[in-house]
């Protein structure tokens, strides 16, 4: 097929960065036919001519051991792609040659591109690259992925393959049924194309001091996780301005809207949908990118000066235990100040199995919304001491979720037989391209807001539909006939109506739970108020405490705070996870899990915690 391309290269090779770079916004993502597995294509034109482009799952070889190797190994031999683009990591060419390699089996026309060249040359590392492509028999090109100025040069290139296309004209290392035996063949094969063709520096390298301090088993971890919060925190502070801009929204258009909605005698519903909901979704949903936009800026930093590669090390061994590598740490940090931008962390992971299977475990862990409430509610309740005891028990079987997640998800997600050790060179240090990372910060943050919005209304839509009343009663809601009516059910997990009802907003936005008990309580707000002006609105929480103390007990107020910590984050974090998960299924699949796992939670707390109250 002219005009037709595919990226090949191991994962953090520089694929999605070329990708985006060559498509811009000609993109749609999806999901390889009958897999999980994420599928990228877009197109773009050239002195007149439309490529498509077809972004390759990133794996370390195509012996086809998992189902991204698989899809990429029949990819190519299909002939589907007239061309196939080969990156490889030029600071570290020994071993990511091995997918070079793998490759020269399939006889197929191709190009080689030398990506971080900068990075090797700043090593003191050169590659003859006129002499590797007279070794190969195909074009090798140096290149630097962040550099706009090279995209000409690889664009040609394809431009002239396609017209008259090249092919490895190097024997392919031989092929053994015996695992050690294929690879050191393989390495072999490496080493002897390389031998005449690269030069490393005479300077004998020397571990830095921050190194030295980054490998050690304990201090390492500390620094890890100390360097993660406060990359969360400038996440935050990226975030302020536009959550700031956002949340004007709202309070500029409800009271207009509303006077026009009303003196246009339009039903009170769609007032409230026009005026309330709709100026609240956009405000939600632009914090919601905007938190996207500062978590990749840091992400994007601390991966491109090589600290990400460090963290992995340091707590592999520990995650591997619930079937992920060690890339996975950092999001999991993030997601104690948010699950949304711990769910876009897991862009870090390897496969479309270990990130889903990331996301999974990242929604165990309470953000910080949880942490601004479950103190509040609990001191209504309890001690000082109780409500540290509280704290201390939601921490404690986070753990236990997480590793009960691992065991129910991983073995479709992360078959025991697809997962290895974790093998890697800690990358040097080097200089963030922050124009680059900008930009792809803002492409993300962008396509998520443009995903997401769609999904968020039409929630917020249903909940409207649930909660709404022509007087703000909520004994006139739906909402409320419905709790009512299932009360006995949900009187048996450990919820009356009342709770019932913050637990199911709680599920639309944690901020959300103090407004909601406020309104079903004392009766002060509608519940529409409670919930899409909950980052407004302000609580009386020693009123509101004496209500709740005088309505239920300590037991019920304990299986509560247990239920809406553990139920789903938030629905602006399942909106991401379906969008960066691209499966509708497994999104549903994971949700009602933790559905699940709340209410089991909360029935056995109350029956317990009735027991001694």
């Amino acid at each position: 097929m002219t005009g037709s391309i595919a990226l090949l290269g191991q994962p953090n090779s520089g694929k999605s960065t070329i990708f985006n770079n060559l498509t811009g916004s000609r993109q749609h993502v999806g999901n390889w036919a009958g897999k999980t597995v994420e599928k990228n294509e877009g197109t773009y034109t050239y002195n007149g001519t439309k490529y498509s482009v077809t972004d390759l799952p990133g794996s370390y070889g195509l012996s086809g051991n998992s189902d991204e190797e698989m899809i990429t190994t029949d990819y190519i031999k299909s002939g589907q792609s007239a061309l196939t683009v080969v990156l490889v990591d030029a600071s570290q060419l020994e071993r990511s040659m091995f997918m070079l390699a793998e490759f020269a089996r399939l006889d197929k026309p191709a190009v080689l591109v030398l990506n971080m060249i900068d990075v090797a040359e700043s090593m003191g590392k050169t590659v003859n690259a006129e002499a590797l492509a007279k070794k190969l028999g195909i074009p090798v090109l140096p290149f630097n992925a962040t550099d706009s100025k090279d995209y000409d040069k690889l664009k040609k290139l394809i431009e002239d393959e396609l017209k008259a296309p090249h092919r490895l004209i190097v024997p392919a290392p031989a092929e053994n049924k015996n695992v050690k035996e294929n690879s050191k063949e393989k390495f072999e094969w490496v080493d002897e194309l390389l031998s005449d063709v690269t030069q490393t520096g005479d300077a004998v390298y020397k571990m830095s001091r921050f190194d030295r301090v980054m490998t050690r088993p304990v201090l390492g971890k500390v620094l890890c996780i100390g360097v993660v919060l406060l990359a969360f925190l400038v996440a935050m502070l990226i975030m302020i301005p536009f959550m700031s801009i956002g949340s004007m929204i709202p309070t500029i258009l409800h009271d207009p809207v509303d006077k026009l909605l009303t003196g246009w005698n339009v039903h009170p519903w769609l007032v409230s949908v026009f005026s309330t909901m709709l100026p609240n979704v956009l405000y939600f949903t632009i914090s919601m990118a905007s938190f996207v936009f500062g978590v990749n800026i840091v992400f994007g930093y601390l991966e491109e000066t090589g600290f990400l590669a460090r963290a992995a090390y340091q707590f592999d061994g520990l995650l591997s235990k619930l079937g992920l590598q060690g890339k996975a740490i950092c999001p999991m940090l993030m997601g104690f100040g948010c699950t949304i931008g711990g769910a876009c962390g897991t862009r870090v992971m390897d496969n479309w199995g270990q990130r889903m299977l990331a996301m999974s475990i990242v929604w165990a862990i309470p953000c910080a919304s949880i942490w601004s409430i479950i103190p509040v509610i609990s001191g209504m309740f309890f001690t000082w001491w109780q409500t540290l005891l509280v704290c201390v028990g939601i921490l404690l079987y986070v753990v236990i979720t997480m590793i009960v997640v691992s065991k129910v998800f991983s073995r479709k997600l992360a078959p025991q037989a697809t997962r290895s050790g974790m093998i890697m060179e800690l990358p040097p240090y080097h200089k963030a391209h922050w124009k680059h990372i900008i930009k792809e910060a803002f492409f993300k943050a962008w396509d998520i807001f443009k995903r997401a919005l769609g999904t968020v209304t039409l929630v917020s839509i249903l909940f409207y539909v649930l909660s709404f009343s022509k007087d703000g009663n909520v004994d006139n809601s739906l909402l409320y006939r419905l709790g009512t009516f299932i009360e006995p059910v949900t009187k048996f997990f450990g919820m009356g109506w009342q709770t019932f009802m913050a637990f199911v907003s709680g599920a639309f936005a944690k901020e959300a739970v103090l407004g909601t008990l406020n309104a079903v309580f004392m009766g002060d707000n509608s519940l529409m108020e409670a919930t899409f002006f909950s980052k407004t609105a302000s609580t009386d929480t020693a009123l509101l405490g004496t209500a709740m103390s005088a309505a239920i007990s300590p037991a019920e107020a304990l299986a509560f705070m247990f239920a809406t910590t553990f139920n789903i984050p938030c629905i602006m974090a399942l909106s991401t996870t379906y969008k960066e998960s691209h499966s509708l299924k497994w999104t549903v699949k994971v949700a009602l899990f933790y559905i699940c796992n709340a209410l089991v939670l909360s029935f056995i707390v109350y029956h317990i915690a009735s027991i001694f109250m």
